[in-house]
């Protein structure tokens, strides 16, 4: 299979054969999610759960994250269970146990997630010197919102109430950006790198998470070729 223009939605299929045009290497759906894409299940309207849906009567792509969800899919399960999600808004919600259960062949992989891992991985295999230069502050963040949407699913406190109280990694000591408290409230903004780094160190949410958590959301595109140059340099 031969595949030049990848759909806006590809199969796990088209997605394994396309990398592997562009990497020169095998791919499979293990793979795809150890690479931190996100899969997408497509659902159509269900009248039993319409909070879920909101105003879009004809369905939604829904993404898969949530880590129980994702190591099932990883560890070769022969169908897709889907227990907590975003709705048709991207808020995350929590389905009603057991859940949705649906077939593999459904999952979906975006098109846009997909070139941009290409474009890391070959920008990865080109020889790069590895500048050591001292990294300095961001004056520029993510407000309270993005920082929920991104990681408020990694942890098992309450990130919402914990920004607000500011204490610890999330205050001017750790990441907030400095002088943005003494703005208004939708002014104060967090480092997300920062943020993560915490994240990974005082609460151990795995790196392998925080890694789709940038790879998954627009807002932190921006953001993305900083943080791969601090793995780089932290060695992870």
């Amino acid at each position: 299979m031969t595949i030049t223009e990848l759909p806006f939605r590809a199969t796990t299929e088209q997605a394994c054969h396309w990398l592997a045009q562009q990497t020169g290497m095998p791919w499979t759906l293990t793979r795809l999610i150890e690479s931190s894409l996100t899969p997408y299940v497509w659902l159509d309207y269900d009248a039993a759960c319409p909070a879920l849906f909101g105003e879009a009567n004809g369905g939604y792509a829904a993404p898969i994250f949530f880590e129980a969800d994702i190591r099932r899919l990883a560890a070769g399960s022969e169908d897709v269970l889907i227990t907590m999600t975003k709705d048709a808004y991207s808020i995350v919600t929590q389905l009603k146990p057991p859940g949705f259960q649906r077939a593999l062949h459904e999952l979906r992989f975006l098109k846009k997630d997909l070139e941009r891992l290409a474009g890391k991985l070959k920008h990865e295999a080109e020889p790069q010197p590895v500048s050591m230069k001292e990294a300095t502050e961001s004056q520029t963040g993510i407000n309270k919102e993005q920082v929920v949407i991104a990681f408020s699913s990694l942890v098992r406190i309450n990130l919402e109430q914990a920004l607000a109280t500011g204490g610890g990694i999330f205050g001017d000591e750790g990441a907030r950006v400095k002088g943005s408290a003494k703005r208004a409230k939708n002014k104060i903004v967090w480092n997300p790198i920062t943020l993560a780094l915490g994240l990974n160190d005082v609460y151990r949410v795995p790196m392998s998470h925080l890694k789709r958590a940038f790879n998954t959301h627009d807002f932190l595109e921006a953001w993305i070729g900083d943080w791969n140059r601090t793995l780089v340099l932290l060695g992870k």
